[in-house]
This record gives structure tokens, C-alpha cells and sequence, in this order.
């Protein structure tokens, strides 16, 4: 080659540079998730505490970003049913059951919602019929739903076959304790949709709870399971999206073989009985794009927060983004998630 024509390359590579050919993830699916919803009680009297208007507006300033979703999703922590009294002994210390009216279904409805988590610990505060109430008002407001064993949502979007199944402590549904189950219905489910969604409802709460760890969960002496190993169990057995509740408070974010894991997105809308007090308030939107395989392209926080009596409210101080930010970095500093000041997180490229 002679010097003209070496020269000649050279300077085509410079105003012309190489491009990488390598493809880049592109997005398919988009999930918006939010932690615990519970829009008042009227049960027993004495607690009785519904908003005004049916509730109508409680979901007014976060409207806008919920439409931008998919797959809307959040965990309902309450029983949807206009008369009954609790299979609970609510005469007990620190014991609760919410029974909030049938049509508050289409609150969320009108929210944007279209899946909702009934697998936590109120979700049977009514019993049997209190959970065939639940799904029946949310299956006429055309929410999909994921609770007792056997219930999974199934949505298709854009010829994507999408199912989310909901993990709790207890055997009324599936069990995350229980990790042959676990791994069981997790590769089994994997096999038949493109993309799995868990959501789960488990380990310690309160104020004390920020930090996930490794290890067993106790609140009292309930077990309320180990949430990491649950999680990386069901992404081995084929998950692609983990989203954690339970909790009460915001948790870290971790990127586990490409698959991330919300550990806790905290309350959300919690009107009139649960504590907002603190971290308790905070009400992150968690954005996640996916693409076609289920692995993680990219998300953002949005930082939301409670006014009493419990109603999601922006932000400007960008609490949920700065308190998700630093427990993912202390959590799990091996994760290679990297979150800017404005709630945007992206994988870390590492060479």
C-alpha cells in the first residue's frame, strides 16, 4: 500500500470512525411498579377512615407517569368487600384488618392500573370470601391479578406473553419460604411466557428495615423469609423481573445476571391507618424497561411522597431517589447498577 492511499484511509477514519457493529438491547416492554396501596378502611367502626369523594382523587398527581406504562403495577394491601367481619381477632395488640368498598377498584382503574399483587398479609383479612370479593371487583374494573395459588396475570402486549406471579409468607398462596415451590413454578412458568415477572411480599418492616441483608428475616418471631435468596433462586429458575413489597419502607435495587431486583418499593398510597411517618412516606415510581429476553435496558425513580392522610404527592426534594440510590450502593456495592441524582439508572459498563 502506498503512503497516498494509507494517508487517505487514515483520514476517512477520522471523519468517518468505526462503528461498533455489536447490536444494543432495545427496549419491548415497559413496567411501572409502585409498593403498598390501601385506600382506607371502614372496618371496624371505631378505625373507620375513607377519603372523600369515594377516593376518586387519590391517585390525581401520579396519573400522568402511571399511563406511561405497560404493565402498571402495585401491591394491594387490603380486601375489596362491602360487608363481613375479619377472620382476624383485631382485639389484638397490633393486629388489622382493612375492608375497604368493592368499588374502589376503579380508583386504580382510573389510574392506569391493570395488575395488582393480592399476596401479602391482609390480603385474607376477610377470609375466603374476602378474597373471591377482592378478584372479582378487581377482574369487573378489568385488572389483572396475582394471588392465590394457581392465580397468575397474563397479559400480552405487543405480542409478548407476559406473566407475573405473587409470592408471600404464607401458604394461603405461594409461599417464598418455601423455595422447592420457588424454583418449581418459577422454571415451569419461565417455559411458558416470554417474560416473568415476581413480585413477592416479604422480610422485616419499619424503620429498621432499610437494609436488606442476606440472611433470614424475623418480624417478632414470624419468619418473613430470606428476600435476596429468593430472589436470585427464581432468577436462576428463569425470572426476568423481581419487585419486592412488605417491607414499609423504600429498599436498595440489585442487578443480578441481568435481571434487576426492586427489594422494596415501600408505600405508596396508604390512606388513613398505616404509619407515613419518616422513610415510611417515601413513594417511589419505579420505571424499568426490558428487552425481548426479560433483561434489564434501563429505568428511572421517580421521587414521590405521602401527605397524611396518606396520598402520593411530588416530591421536590427527591427523597426516594437519593435514600434508593445510597441503599443500593451499601447493599450491594457489587452491583454493577449505576443511579444518577435524577433517578435514572442504567447498567455499569465495565471494561
Amino acid at each position: 500500500m502506498n503512503m497516498i492511499k494509507l494517508i487517505m484511509i487514515l483520514i476517512l477514519l477520522t471523519v468517518y470512525p468505526v462503528v461498533p457493529t455489536e447490536s444494543k438491547q432495545i427496549a419491548v416492554l415497559t413496567l411501572i411498579g409502585v409498593g403498598d396501596i390501601m385506600m382506607g378502611t371502614d372496618y371496624p367502626d371505631k378505625y373507620r377512615i375513607l377519603p372523600p369523594d369515594n377516593g376518586r382523587h387519590l391517585f390525581k398527581h401520579v396519573k400522568r407517569i402511571l399511563k406511561r406504562g405497560d404493565i402498571v403495577f402495585g401491591n394491594l394491601e387490603q380486601v375489596l368487600i362491602d360487608s363481613g367481619e375479619s377472620v382476624k381477632d383485631i382485639e389484638r395488640p397490633n393486629t388489622w384488618a382493612f375492608r375497604t368498598p368493592v368499588s374502589y377498584a376503579y380508583n386504580l382503574k382510573n389510574a392506569h392500573f391493570n395488575v395488582m399483587s393480592v399476596s401479602n398479609n391482609h390480603a385474607w383479612d376477610f377470609g375466603e370470601s374476602g378474597i373471591a370479593s377482592t378478584l372479582q371487583a378487581l377482574d369487573s374494573a378489568g385488572i389483572k391479578h396475582a394471588g392465590p395459588k394457581g392465580d397468575v396475570a397474563e397479559l400480552l402486549i405487543r405480542g409478548i406473553r407476559v406473566g407475573l406471579i405473587a409470592f408471600s409468607t404464607n401458604d394461603l398462596g405461594y409461599n417464598l419460604r418455601n423455595l422447592e415451590e420457588a424454583k418449581r413454578i418459577s422454571k415451569k412458568l419461565s417455559e411458558q411466557y416470554d417474560i416473568l415477572i415476581v413480585s413477592f411480599h416479604g422480610g422485616t418492616e419499619g424503620l429498621k428495615a432499610l437494609h436488606t441483608k442476606n440472611a433470614e428475616e424475623y418480624l417478632g418471631s414470624e419468619s418473613r423469609g430470606n428476600v435476596v435468596r429468593f430472589a436470585h433462586t427464581v432468577i436462576d429458575q428463569g425470572a426476568d423481573l423481581v419487585i419486592g413489597h412488605g417491607p414499609h419502607v423504600p429498599r436498595a435495587l440489585e442487578l443480578y445476571n441481568d435481571k434487576l431486583i426492586a427489594y422494596s418499593l415501600g408505600n405508596f398510597c396508604t390512606y388513613g391507618i398505616i404509619s407515613i411517618k419518616q422513610e415510611k412516606g417515601i413513594a417511589p415510581i419505579l420505571k424499568v424497561s426490558l428487552d425481548k429476553n426479560g433483561d434489564f435496558v434501563r429505568g428511572k425513580i421517580y421521587s414521590f411522597k405521602q401527605k397524611y392522610p396518606g396520598f402520593p404527592l411530588p416530591d421536590k426534594k427527591k427523597s426516594a431517589v437519593r435514600l434508593m440510590k445510597r441503599l443500593s450502593e451499601l447493599d450491594f456495592p457489587g452491583s454493577k447498577i449505576r443511579i444518577d441524582d435524577h433517578g435514572n439508572f442504567s447498567r455499569l459498563e465495565t471494561n
